[in-house]
């Protein structure tokens, strides 16, 4: 038996930059500042749509500055790294602002990146031309289980991996912007999934994806429960399914809102849970013929997704302008993934399977 040391969370290499914050929501609030706090990190200012909702965040972290506008911010000289939380409609024009900004060494922003793929591409390019390194904040590859499941991917303990499924019934936080826009799930849960799917197991051949409105939902939307199967050119099928109410809501109705994930392989198998919708930690088990003698192992961690993850997309920004090397979590592998996504609408809306590769632009 040759069990293998997950590591689930990343080492903090760098801890030398000083971040200016956009934004003041939950995703900043409780996440973002959250593990720079615990990470030892540096911010140094903090700005919002409305300035009291940016005090109000700065004293419950101990923020020294507040700008009345995200332009002021971005013009302050100590500046180091921009991390934007905003609404994905209004991002670019910020994006746009620091990366002309001398003083400003890299920026991280929210996803999906921009509401089109065309726009996506754009700034990638623009960040190109500048030099500049521009990160997204794809989260979930920092999940514990996920990244524990990827080095087991890469160890070969699984084997040829064969099916992977994520199955979400749970209800995310939908920011108040999301009512104007017509795309929901897709762009902005599943994106999370097909996200991690890419980072697990590379580009995709097929996509074909399946909605419903959800009538519990609100306001108008285009997309509502999703279900998404991606054929991978190895022959691996991938199924990510997003039911985003998970049932009846009310004070008396038992809550079992979950995030479960599997992979099998040809010599074993890995299962787990996302333990956002719960508050928890989230887990993995698995069993392997050739690592385990085919019993099962469940490595255990004190972190969770929200907000422990954000240590490590901050970190390895960091770390990229420490080394003069690209983000793990690059602009350019995120436009693929927002390719991704825009090719699981063309699926819904032609109502057939379509060709991932289509999506691609050259770069």
């Amino acid at each position: 038996m040759t069990e293998l040391t997950l590591q689930p969370d990343p080492e903090v290499r760098v801890r030398d930059y000083r971040i200016g914050c956009i934004g003041a929501g939950m995703i900043m609030a409780e996440c973002h500042l959250a593990a720079y706090k615990e990470a030892g990190f540096s911010v140094c200012a903090i700005a919002s749509r409305t300035r009291d909702n940016a005090e109000k965040v700065a004293r419950r972290w101990s923020i020294d500055t507040v700008y009345d506008t995200p332009q002021a911010l971005i013009d302050d000289s100590r500046v180091q790294i921009l991390d934007i939380a905003y609404p994905p409609d209004q991002q670019p024009a910020l994006i746009r602002a620091a990366l002309h900004a001398p003083h400003i060494k890299a920026i991280l922003v929210q996803k999906p990146l921009a509401l089109t793929l065309e726009e996506a591409r754009q700034l990638r390019d623009e960040a190109a031309a500048i030099g500049k390194p521009l990160s997204v904040n794809q989260n979930m590859r920092y999940d514990q289980s996920i990244r524990s499941l990827s080095q087991l991917l890469r160890a070969g303990v699984l084997g040829e991996p064969v099916f992977a499924q994520i199955d979400m019934h749970a209800i995310p936080h939908w920011q108040g912007f999301l009512s104007t826009y017509e795309r929901l799930t897709l762009a902005n849960m599943s994106v999370h999934h097909l996200d991690a799917l890419r980072f697990l197991f590379g580009e995709p051949q097929e996509v074909t994806s399946v909605t419903r409105c959800d009538p519990r939902t609100e306001f108008e939307h285009e997309d509502g429960i999703v279900v998404t199967t991606l054929r991978f050119p190895s022959g691996l099928l991938a199924l990510s399914l997003e039911d985003v109410w998970s049932g009846p809501r009310d004070e008396n109705y038992q809550d079992d809102q979950h995030i479960r994930w599997r992979v099998e392989g040809t010599q074993g198998v890995a299962q787990g849970t996302i333990g956002w919708p719960t508050g928890a930690a989230s887990t993995i088990r698995y069993a392997s013929r050739t690592h385990t003698d085919g019993k099962w192992i469940s490595p255990s961690w004190q972190t969770m997704w929200f907000p422990h993850a954000f240590i490590g997309v901050m970190e390895q920004l960091q770390f990229a302008v420490h080394s003069g090397t690209e983000p793990v979590l690059s602009v350019a592998d995120t436009v693929h993934t927002m390719a991704l996504v825009e090719a699981a609408y063309q699926s819904i809306n032609t109502g057939r399977t379509v060709h991932f590769t289509d999506f691609i632009d050259q770069h």
